[in-house]
């Protein structure tokens, strides 16, 4: 009966393990019902691996990275979750930085840890945490809201291209879901950043501001909303065999949106059309670098073309 008792043991705490990188900490094994005695028993015999204070790896001393962070967490203790740069490090919006791991907790009286620096945190909502991975973590949202206080601008513009890329949160999902979060300290900068990128013109706004470019360019006015080759295209000029599309998500299309994109640029190039791609920040903020090349590619077009300059 008590070698039944031991097996049903260790296969409880297998099972957890396996769902915790293979790591497991000291209350976890009392909980499961070992005893201090059946725990020291396992770290003499080299069955547990000590890897910080009440922490142990199972079954060998080598542990994934993500063995270490799982490790952190449960150092910290029940309610712990990793942040800021571990966070991003985890959802891959950055890539390891050197440095401790950084683990936020709601708990009271948490104490400092060789190697993790510990955040104390309050304002939090239950659905600002999730797990990843088998990791209790920041949601990608929250996470790219702690790294802004720490980082350059243009690594946190970074971040949030890699969290659009990889699906986790798209810029406007994000800019929307800032106004919900309750006001972290890097709120902020991150909306800031996203605000200098954002899609606040209307479709309306955004022609009025391109036609605004053509006139300064010295270019007919072209034809708009038009049917092209199978396509709704934004702006044609049909004597230069010029479209022009104005694309209105801020950073990256999705896979998806690019594969369509090449697919329509293609069918114009083959039908002899010259296609261009304005991002909807590039018509509002860089208009001058938009008209320059407007100028440089209808001059080749009309030479091209034999078409007058007006």
């Amino acid at each position: 009966m008590a070698r039944k008792r031991r097996q049903s043991l260790s296969a409880r705490v297998w099972e957890l393990a396996r769902k915790q990188h293979a790591v497991i900490a000291r209350r976890q094994l009392l909980a499961l019902g070992a005893s201090s005695a059946w725990v020291e028993h396992r770290i003499r015999v080299g069955r547990l691996h000590p890897l910080m204070r009440g922490v142990y790896a199972i079954g060998r001393p080598e542990v994934t990275r993500l063995g270490w962070l799982m490790a952190a967490v449960l150092r910290v203790g029940p309610g712990a979750f990793l942040s800021h740069a571990s966070a991003a490090e985890l959802w891959r919006m950055r890539r390891r930085a050197d440095g401790p791991i950084h683990v936020s907790t709601t708990a009271r009286g948490s104490r400092s840890a060789p190697g993790i620096r510990i955040h104390r945190r309050s304002g939090l909502r239950s659905a600002d945490v999730v797990e990843y991975l088998g990791i209790p973590v920041t949601t990608p949202l929250v996470t790219l809201v702690d790294i802004a206080r720490g980082i350059p601008p243009a690594e946190l513009e970074a971040a949030v291209i890699e969290a659009d890329k990889l699906d986790l949160i798209t810029p406007t999902r994000l800019r929307a879901e800032l106004e919900e979060l309750p006001v972290l300290p890097g709120s902020r900068r991150l909306r800031r950043l996203l605000d200098r990128h954002a899609l606040a013109l209307t479709d309306s706004e955004l022609e009025r501001r391109f036609l605004r470019i053509v006139r300064a360019a010295r270019l007919p006015e072209p034809l708009t909303q038009q049917r092209v080759n199978g396509f709704r295209v934004d702006f044609f000029w049909p004597h230069l065999g010029l479209v022009v599309e104005t694309d209105g998500l801020r950073y990256h299309r999705t896979p998806a949106q690019q594969a369509k994109d090449r697919r329509r640029d293609q069918v114009h190039a083959a039908a002899g059309l010259a296609s261009l791609r304005f991002t909807h920040a590039q018509v509002r903020y860089e208009a001058e670098s938009v008209e320059a090349t407007l100028r440089a590619v209808t001059a080749r077009l009309r030479a091209t073309h034999h078409a007058p300059a007006p």
